[in-house]
């Protein structure tokens, strides 16, 4: 566990709640949805501040950012209005007290000196509540802005390797280190200061093929993944499996998180009605189109039904898993997440600061009496 020099620990690892909760990817335009709507999400830095100090009243222990470059075009180009990562977390870092800011780094296109560098000046900045999520890079049109070659699929992995290798060394070496490695040379390398957190802040990856999961559970802390279902016993086994992976091969420890959008009405109905209004009527048909080719999804080979419903949940919340209904029926779809082995949730909304107000009011209490989480006074 990365201790901190003060003597606490990122609010990441040190929660006592048996459900950990952040918000996602407050960063970019449109958010988690793909939709029309006039009231989707806006990115201007007075929103950012705002929904990160909500995010600390709520007493949540993670803010992570997707690191975006271009959009995905459509007619709303979701995404294309984003704000780098390494900053943002700097700049929310100073405007919060508790909640762990996390920086999202896209290994092709950041190097690794800049990276360590970066990330040990954002984890002073917030005194040791700093977290690295790493991407090892999937969307080609921005590595081709970039001039960077689409690299085959493991081989992404052996370059994040030495990519993090790289990193560690920067952030705990007191001498000047050369390193010889596939992708990478670095002659005399050293930075000061060094993190606050202590060997290292912690690590994300969402790593969901198995040279990914090799990947997180050599070098991350927290796993991140979305499940294709969630049939308890199933799903229940693959998480196993994860951590015995961790455990057995890299004699590590590994939270394994998630992520999910909320649509949280009165009644069933309600919520059920609003989520139709922005993922259906006015959801953006063709960004799903460009997201689904360029991911690979074969689509035609999915029965109609099934297609169906993975383009409403990519418009409803980028293919989350839903979190749709009264506050009720909310938190026994977080029960069930947690009894299936999750540590923790990722959480977006259409309007995240009203969502965060409402899930303070309605939603946070009944985690409490559920035994999920403790009061925020408890913790934080």
């Amino acid at each position: 566990m990365a201790t901190i020099e003060s003597g606490g620990v990122n609010p990441i690892l040190a929660s006592p709640n048996r459900l950990k909760l952040g918000i996602f990817g407050i960063n970019i335009s449109s958010g988690l949805a793909l939709t029309l709507a006039e009231d989707r999400h806006r990115v201007t830095w007075p929103k950012m501040i705002e929904i990160s100090q909500l995010c600390d009243e709520c007493g949540f222990e993670a803010n992570v950012p997707v690191a975006r470059w271009r959009g995905y075009g459509g007619l709303s180009d979701p995404q294309a209005t984003n704000f780098e990562t390494y900053t943002w977390a700097a700049g929310v870092a100073q405007a919060t007290r508790q909640c762990a800011v996390v920086t999202t780094s896209h290994v092709p296109v950041v190097h690794p000196i800049v990276a360590a560098k970066q990330a040990a000046t954002v984890d002073h900045i917030s005194n040791g509540r700093f977290a690295l999520n790493i991407v090892c890079g999937w969307y080609q049109p921005e590595l081709e802005m970039f001039g960077v070659p689409m690299r085959e699929h493991d081989i992404r992995y052996e370059y994040a390797d030495e990519w993090i290798e790289i990193v560690k060394r920067l952030w705990s070496a007191e001498e000047e280190f050369d390193y010889e490695g596939r992708f990478f040379r670095i002659s005399k390398g050293f930075s000061m200061p060094k993190p606050v957190q202590r060997p290292f802040p912690p690590l994300m990856n969402a790593g969901g093929s198995g040279r990914g999961r090799h990947f997180a559970a050599k070098h991350a802390d927290m796993a991140f993944i979305l499940p294709t279902s969630l049939e308890p016993d199933e799903l229940t086994a693959q998480l196993e499996s994860y951590r015995r992976l961790a455990r057995e091969e890299y004699h590590r420890e590994l939270q394994i998180w998630t992520y999910a959008y909320v649509v949280h009405g009165d009644t069933q109905q309600e919520a059920e009605d609003f989520r139709r209004y922005y993922a259906v009527e006015r959801g953006d048909d063709a960004c799903v189109e460009n997201i689904i080719r360029v991911m690979g999804i074969q689509a035609q080979t999915l029965p109609p039904a099934v297609t169906d419903e993975l383009k409403l949940h990519f418009k409803a919340g980028f293919a989350g898993i839903p979190l749709v209904g009264t506050a009720d029926h909310i938190v026994d779809r977080l029960r069930q997440i947690v009894r299936i082995g999750f540590d923790g949730v990722l959480l977006g909304w259409l309007d995240y600061a009203e969502g965060l107000r409402r899930w303070n009011r309605e939603i946070a209490p009944r985690l409490v009496q559920t035994g999920l989480r403790l009061p925020v006074s408890a913790h934080g």
